[in-house]
């Protein structure tokens, strides 16, 4: 899918000029659309918790959708993971509205909901400036704070997901085979070909597809884009994935911990950071450097600045209290705060690509995420700390190439590998005493996210591992 300039500049409020622009466009979309038979468009926003929330509007109502927006309650960017509702400094209450503006540039034909189209949604208030928890306005934002400095950068989001078969709450492996066994595509090879299939329509750029380490766990890897395109991507996929699954008379679930016994789904991010050569072209700062495998000095302050504030990240990263079910040592969960050349037991783990690929596919893959988090939120505070790693040149410390836990508690504490937190609460307190992401992503945003993660913690106080498992299974 061709890529154009977007809709509306980054930080920009929408005056008249604007407004009537985006009706002109927004016409001649409905027009091919409906040539298309397509009837619907999905305005879509991902929720502090995580969750992808939707208002639609007929085709022929795109064009005063994307003039004047769709009405929206604030309120929902303090729903919990339960769709009960807390509070927080800047929101609360019934009372207030903002506008759903389609981002037409971004939008899709759903291949897996025939008749549908897909737009991410811009989220404005009604004087027409952009409203303060818009996370994918703050993800745009964090990518121009990166090109005033002449950089950009490549991200995707690798999707897990466990299937399962029959109605009601419980899961039920929806195939047995071994673990990456290809007994599971044979198993559900009709399924898996049509979820590539609908991808492949929807103009999705899949790299690979495989079967997981739990029974009925699958894992799709995407092509790296933009940002916000990743972001935009993560969402569709799983999307499509949802669709499909039901098409199946199966269910799909993204959470962190589907089974209290098993393992849980990832939701690993890929980073690489680039540089505009006027001789050669995109420079990838992920290799070709003299420092670690690799990476030039800006590429390893990139993942340095990353690095140092992964404690605080997580609570955007993995923001359920079911996260912390998943992230546990010698688990390939990446639970330990170090980085090394290819190591799943590391929180970053450095990927080089295979020798004479290096400059094309070296870049940092973020292990200790999941699928609860916002990934417009996630990225914008990935690529903030990345800009205070560059700006402050900071550097990695020595790799691990060994799972940490094998290490003697004092060997870890004379190498300052440190464990990351092992709750939500915990998450919280690195998030809340960080000035830089604080900074990064503003007043409204981080009083949200703790009021929100409060929330959740209070709400799930006291239950067991199955009753968090069972309470998270399917909501993201």
């Amino acid at each position: 899918m061709e890529q154009i300039p977007e809709t509306v500049p980054v930080g920009h409020s929408l005056d008249g000029h604007t407004r009537a622009r985006l009706g002109r466009r927004a016409a001649e979309t409905a027009r091919r659309l409906a040539g298309q038979d397509i009837v619907a468009v999905a305005l879509t926003w991902v929720d502090v918790s995580g969750i992808t929330r939707t208002k639609t509007v007929p085709v022929e109502r795109l064009e005063h959708a994307a003039t004047w927006g769709v009405g929206m309650s604030p309120v929902f960017d303090v729903f919990l993971l339960d769709d009960s509702i807390t509070s927080g400094k800047h929101i609360g209450g019934p009372a207030g509205d903002l506008r759903l503006h389609p981002d037409l540039d971004r939008l899709r034909i759903l291949a897996a909901l025939p008749g549908w189209a897909h737009a991410p949604a811009l989220r404005y208030a009604q004087d027409g400036g952009v409203h303060p928890l818009d996370t994918r306005a703050l993800l745009r934002r964090e990518t121009e704070r990166l090109a005033e400095g002449g950089w950009s950068v490549k991200a995707a989001v690798e999707i897990e997901w466990a299937v399962s078969k029959g109605g009601g709450d419980d899961f039920v492996a929806a195939c047995r085979g071994p673990a990456y066994g290809m007994t599971r595509i044979s198993e559900l090879a009709a399924y898996l070909r049509d979820v590539l299939a609908a991808l492949k329509e929807t103009g999705v750029a899949v790299a690979q597809l495989h079967p997981e380490y739990a029974a009925g766990q699958y894992e799709v890897s995407v092509a790296a884009e933009d940002p916000v395109g990743a972001a935009d991507t993560a969402v569709v996929v799983r999307e499509t994935i949802r669709a499909v699954s039901m098409e199946h008379g199966l269910a799909a679930s993204f959470s962190p911990k589907v089974e209290a016994d098993s393992v849980g789904n990832g939701a690993h991010v890929h980073l690489s950071l680039w540089r505009e050569n006027a001789g050669t072209g995109p420079v990838n700062a992920m290799a070709g450097g003299d420092g670690p495998c690799g990476m030039t000095a800006a590429g390893e302050a990139f993942a340095a600045g990353i690095l140092r504030r992964i404690p605080a990240l997580l609570a955007v990263g993995a923001p359920a209290v079911a996260s912390y079910l998943r992230l546990v040592p010698s688990h390939w969960a990446g639970a330990f705060a170090c980085w090394g050349p290819e190591n799943r037991e590391a929180a970053l783990r450095f990927i080089t690509g295979a020798e004479g690929e290096q400059s094309r596919a070296a870049n940092l893959e973020v292990k200790c995420l999941d699928g609860a988090a916002n990934p417009y939120l996630l990225l914008a505070a990935l690529l903030a700390a990345g800009r205070d790693g560059l700006g402050a040149d900071l550097r990695l410390p020595e790799p691990v190439e060994v799972d940490p836990a094998s290490l003697a508690e004092e060997e870890r504490a004379a190498r300052g590998i440190e464990p990351l937190p092992a709750s939500l609460a915990e998450a919280v307190e690195a998030f809340e005493a960080d000035a830089v992401l604080r900074d990064a992503l503003g007043e409204a945003v981080t009083d949200t996210v703790s009021a929100v993660r409060r929330g959740e913690i209070e709400l799930l106080d006291g239950a067991s591992p199955e009753e968090i498992a069972a309470v998270t299974r399917w909501r993201h």
